[in-house]
Order: structure tokens, then sequence, then C-alpha cells
């Protein structure tokens, strides 16, 4: 287990994820299920890790196709993308998830589907494949990057609301597309 693209990889999505559509997503499904929050986490859960290991494998195979130094102005690019990307904020349609569910099968269903669907084409998803080409552990970056998920959207359903107040959200994407841009010019620079 490659414990530094495991961390890096749950900080970078977890920061990236704050404000982000399915965060809001997040917040938007306890308020509405609020008895439900254990089968929305586990939707959240599964539908990432399903989403996030097909996302890490991508990026690790794109490394078997393309040179070391073409992958590497591909990866440098990329998390300088993401890092911009960061700084526009997220909105999420407000017609998603109203059909009314009251059991925690149907909870945990909704969730899992508007979740694994919210992640396409998702800055957290793009990280994931990015991480997953710029580390030889596949694995390490889908444990990483899924924790990193439930490190930013668990304590949006369990505090609500309260979760973003504290902290103002541009701030929390200001650092995550510094960390993005960051590392993107590392990659330029010195890979």
């Amino acid at each position: 287990m490659d414990f530094s693209a495991l961390t890096l990889s749950a900080g970078v999505v977890a920061l990236a994820e704050m404000g982000d559509k399915t965060q809001l997503l997040s917040l938007m499904l306890a308020a509405r299920y609020p008895k439900q929050a254990m089968a929305i986490i586990a939707g959240i859960f599964i539908a990432t890790i399903a989403n996030h290991a097909c996302a890490a494998l991508l990026g690790h195979w794109l490394t078997t196709l393309v040179s070391p130094d073409v992958m590497r102005w591909i990866l440098g690019l990329s998390f300088l993308g993401i890092g911009l990307w960061l700084l526009v904020p997220d909105h999420i349609d407000d017609a998603a998830g109203s059909k009314v569910a009251d059991k925690a099968l149907q909870v945990f269903l909704l969730t899992t589907g508007l979740f694994f669907l919210a992640e396409m084409g998702d800055k957290t998803q793009i990280a994931t494949i990015a991480l997953g080409a710029r580390y030889e552990d596949v694995v390490s970056v889908t444990i990483g990057t899924t924790l990193g998920m439930m490190l930013a959207n668990a304590p949006a359903v369990w505090i609500g609301q309260k979760f973003t107040k504290r902290m103002p959200i541009k701030w929390v994407h200001a650092v995550a597309a510094v960390t993005f841009i960051a590392i993107g010019l590392a990659t330029l620079i010195w890979a």
C-alpha cells in the first residue's frame, strides 16, 4: 500500500469536495430524509468506491498508452486545470431526488444512483483519473479518494448546513485550488 498516494488522494479530494455539487447533494438528501443518515452515507460510499475505482484504473491504463514525457505534460496540465476548475462554484438542480422515499433501502438506492451520476465528469473524478495515472498503486488511490469523499460528505449528512457555515467555501476552494496547481507545477517542473 502506497501511503503517500493514499494520503495525498484523500486530502486533495476532501478539499476539492468542499462545496462541490455532490456535497450539496449530501446536504439536500439529509434535509429531505433526516431519519436515513446511514442509508445516505452507505449510498455515498458504494457510489464513490465504484466510480473512483473505475476512474483510477482508467488513469493507470492511460500510462500504458503514452510516453512518460507526454504523460507528465498531460498530468501537469490536468492538475493545473483541476486547480482552476475548483475556483468555479458548483450548483445542484433542485429537481434532483424529487421522488419521495421513506425506507432505508429506497434512500440507499436513490443516493447510490444520484451520487454515481453526479460524480461522472466531476472534478473529483477527473482528479482520481489523474491520481491513478500519477501513482502506480490504483488501490491506494481509490481508497484515498473514497476516504476524501467520505470525509467531506459524511459530516455534511450528519451536521447538515452548519458544516459548510464554519468555514467559507471560497477559502476551502482556494486552498484546494492552490494544492492542485502546486501539484501540477511540480509535475511539469520536477517529474
